[in-house]
């Protein structure tokens, strides 16, 4: 199966565990590659997955080698924060934890940005002065157009609004502007050096290197001309100062940071509201007695109360009342489900009109809910192949952009002295153009392209019903060429009833017992069939029994021992197995096959007794999404353990082609292996256990939602609605997911491939424009927010319901 771990584990070492690790302190790709790259060198690690969006690494290691204690400081070694997670934390609490982290990293952001930027406008009214005076005019301004601009508009308005501005002494702004900036680098700026020092510490470079380079170098200069001018002047450079560009430039990219984050917010905003469906109280019945309690104290076995438009606190089985329940936050589906005693109703859904009592079943961490909150943490946090290459560049970006800001630097200042320039004003057009290098480049674009995909996209299948497991299921859902349909319970609803009973010729068993004792060993089956024959018995008001043996034949049916007697329910080949000849009730199989209903033989103490008629209605759904699968360009093939007329009945009445009928599972699998193997990549949708050998084998597996567990734990993908349109969402979501992947990753690289030589000056000796540092920062910020903006427009895509 596509979503299996591709790492290789020694034959004698432990069973591998698993472990998340909240990381902090991660900026871009290159700080979650590092982090990766030294969690895989670790010995006692099987496989390391670091994740940028969630900040988070998932670590399988071998606990008799290395402990999650020794894992969270091998992380903390490389520069960053580590902390092991709560025990017995929930899904749903460990969200609402990260929310709230987020949130306060937002507005930390914010009010930074706000501030810097404050601080910004403030530098730049009182750099006017000094940039309009000639003896401190800064060499580049004839040739940076953002400086040209600010000279050209602002001074003249500046000085009609505040002329005093210009009878101030220079060396008194100078001043101003040095406790200016040290305040915004020490406080808003702050975590750029710091993070850039604890990285240099640990031989690394990251974003944080590149931003503290750049705006570093430009403070220790103009801190120089401040506290030493007559030097500059003595060596034949200006005095100049650029206090105000290191505010600017720290500025936008906290600007850039803060919508960032606030798009990140976005992403999960339908994990966001997962996490919030659960009641914080439930009204539960103990000694006789109402009483409001926290979700937290509710315990196994507690009657609760559920009264009208109220949400359903836990999972439980009702025990009396009825009602309509809306499970649309589970399913997708607008239309509520009734619900009446015996039946399960989910924690989280909404209660319709009436009211109901339930038992509480199945709490805290293992509640469907908390479930479904941990499955998309766990497919959010997950990382699709495509992130490889960003990976393998991000490794090396770092250094190669601060080689080429040296490169940059060298060969401005060679070119304008060859040109007749001042050794000054050399070192001056080179500075400008090396620091605008450093800030320009953005390896954040790059370690945002694939996850922030990946996270909006498994938000919006779960708000259509559709889970995702995971980056790599969603990859490979898009690469499908041929879709594999189970028959019962997948193109069919699953839920047939008994149409038709025939007795052998001459039978002493009347219909009645045959069928209670049929339904009786159908009773431990979770088969759609087994069900149509239990469900017809409990209508005609028999009495069943529990069987005293119970076996399933996986194919064939199912054989046991019912009041003493040795009871057999299957297809032909399970009798052929059983040596029971069935000849006699053959002509009347044909005829439910050719009617599209499915016989089963039922034999009593090795003998034939008789053979019902089981019919399952073709689901409404399913003609039509075959139909849009086929528009998609995809193969259909039903595979089905039934036989071949009935399966060509069926496949006929739902718009399919392709049919291979009368397998097992292994032959649904050799199926599966054989299509592959024409180079076709498989997607097998099934709902039984039947299914879940094909369902692992398949490139990708598909399970409805409706089935059992084992297949669902077996699939790629699971479908909350009942219906193959599901299957439509997801392949065209994946597709439409890869392609915004593939529009990010080109936006990042070629923002990179242009933007970095740009800064360096390629378009100086066309045009005579060289780039601002501080336009840099501008657009190094908006590279960022541009990737989870268009990742963001996934979150528009429509379900074809």
């Amino acid at each position: 199966m596509s979503a299996a771990s591709s790492t290789i584990v020694p034959a004698d070492s432990a069973a591998p565990e698993q472990v998340v690790l909240s990381v902090g302190g991660m900026t871009c790709a290159a700080c979650s590659s590092r982090v990766q790259r030294t969690l895989g060198k670790t010995p006692g690690v099987f496989d390391a997955n670091v994740n940028l969006m969630m900040a988070n690494a998932t670590i399988a290691f071998d606990p008799a080698v290395i402990t999650p204690d020794a894992l969270m400081e091998v992380v903390r070694k490389t520069g960053y924060d580590a902390e092991l997670p709560q025990a017995d934390q929930s899904a749903i609490a460990a969200q609402e934890e990260r929310e709230a982290e987020q949130e306060a990293e937002y507005r930390t952001l914010r009010g930074k940005a706000i501030a810097s930027a404050i601080a910004g406008a403030v530098a730049m009214v009182m750099s006017m002065p000094l940039m309009r005076a000639p003896e401190h005019m800064h060499t580049d301004t004839v040739a940076d157009p953002f400086m040209r601009w600010a000279m050209e508009s602002m001074t003249p308005a500046l000085e009609r609004v505040a002329p005093w501005l210009y009878v101030v002494p220079h060396a008194v702004i100078t001043w101003g502007l040095l406790a200016l900036t040290l305040w915004v680098m020490l406080w808003a700026g702050r975590h750029f050096f710091t993070r850039a020092w604890a990285a240099f510490t640990h031989r690394a470079a990251d974003m944080n290197t590149l931003v503290a380079v750049g705006t570093g170098a430009a403070f220790v200069y103009s801190l120089a001309a401040t506290l030493v001018p007559n030097l500059f002047i003595a060596a034949g450079v200006m005095p100049d100062v650029y206090y105000e560009a290191v505010i600017i430039i720290i500025a936008f990219i906290l600007t850039g940071n803060a919508f960032e984050a606030r798009a990140k917010q976005r992403t999960s905003r339908a994990l966001k509201a997962l996490s919030q469906l659960q009641p914080g109280t439930a009204r539960v019945e103990r000694d006789g007695t109402e009483r409001d309690l926290p979700i937290e104290q509710v315990q196994r076995g507690d009657v609760v109360i559920v009264r009208p438009g109220e949400r359903v606190p836990v999972d439980g089985e009702l025990v009396s009342g009825s009602s309509a329940v809306d499970e649309s936050m589970l399913t997708g589906e607008s239309m509520p489900v009734t619900k009446q005693a015996g039946d399960r109703a989910i924690g989280g859904t909404i209660n319709g009109t009436g009211s109901f009592r339930l038992r509480a079943t199945t709490l805290g961490r293992d509640s469907v809910l908390a479930q479904l909150v941990q499955l998309m943490r766990d497919a959010q946090g997950s990382r699709a192949p495509m992130q490889r290459l960003a990976d393998r560049i991000s490794a090396i970006f770092v250094p190669i952009v601060l080689s080429l800001a040296i490169i940059t630097f060298a060969t401005w200042f060679v070119s304008v002295h060859v040109n007749g320039g001042s050794v000054g004003e050399s070192a001056m057009r080179g500075f400008a153009t090396a620091v605008s290098v450093l800030i320009i480049a953005c390896p954040c674009a790059m370690g945002l392209a694939v996850p922030t995909a990946v996270m909006v996209a498994t938000g919006r299948g779960a708000e259509l019903g559709v889970l995702i497991k995971g980056g790599e299921a969603l990859q490979r859902a898009g690469d499908v060429t041929t879709v594999v349909l189970d028959k019962t319970g997948t193109v069919t609803e699953g839920r047939p009833s008994v149409t038709d009973i025939v007795l052998v010729p001459h039978s002493t068993q009347g219909e009645d017992d045959l069928l209670r004792v049929a339904a009786s060993l159908e009773r431990a089956s979770e088969h759609p069939l087994a069900a149509a024959i239990v469900r017809f018995a409990e209508a005609r008001g028999l009495t069943l029994t529990h069987p005293e043996t119970f076996e399933s034949t996986t194919g064939q049916g199912v054989h046991g021992v019912v009041d003493g007697r040795a009871v057999l329910i299957g297809n032909a080949a399970l009798l052929s197995a059983w040596s029971i000849d069935g000849s006699s009730l053959e002509a009347h199989a044909e005829r439910f096959a050719a009617e599209a209903k499915t016989p089963m033989y039922v034999a009593v103490d090795g003998a034939l007794a008789g053979v019902f008629a089981v019919a399952d209605p073709i689901r409404d759904s399913s003609r039509r999404a075959i139909t849009q699968l086929r528009s998609l360009g995809l193969d259909v093939v039903m595979l089905t353990g039934d036989n071949a007329v009935t399966a060509h009945a069926v496949a006929r009445a739902a718009g399919i082609e392709r049919v291979v009928a009368g397998v097992l599972p292994s032959g649904k699998v050799a199926e599966v292996e054989r299509l592959q193997q024409l180079g076709q990549v498989v997607a097998m949708v099934g709902d039984g256990v039947n299914d879940a050998p094909a369902l692992a084998r398949a490139d990708v597996g598909i399970a409805i939602g409706t089935g059992t567990d084992i297949a669902v734990e077996a699939a790629d993908l699971a479908l909350m609605r009942g219906d193959l349109l599901g299957v439509v969402d997801a392949i065209t979501l994946s597709r439409r997911t890869m392609r915004t992947m593939r529009q990010n990753l080109f936006w990042a690289f070629g923002y990179n491939t242009l933007g970095i030589p740009i800064a360096a000056g390629v378009l100086f000796p066309f045009t005579g424009l060289l780039l601002s540092p501080m336009l840099a920062s501008a657009a190094m910020a908006f590279s960022s927010v541009s990737v989870v903006s268009n990742s963001l427009r996934l979150r528009g895509f429509r379900s074809a319901h």
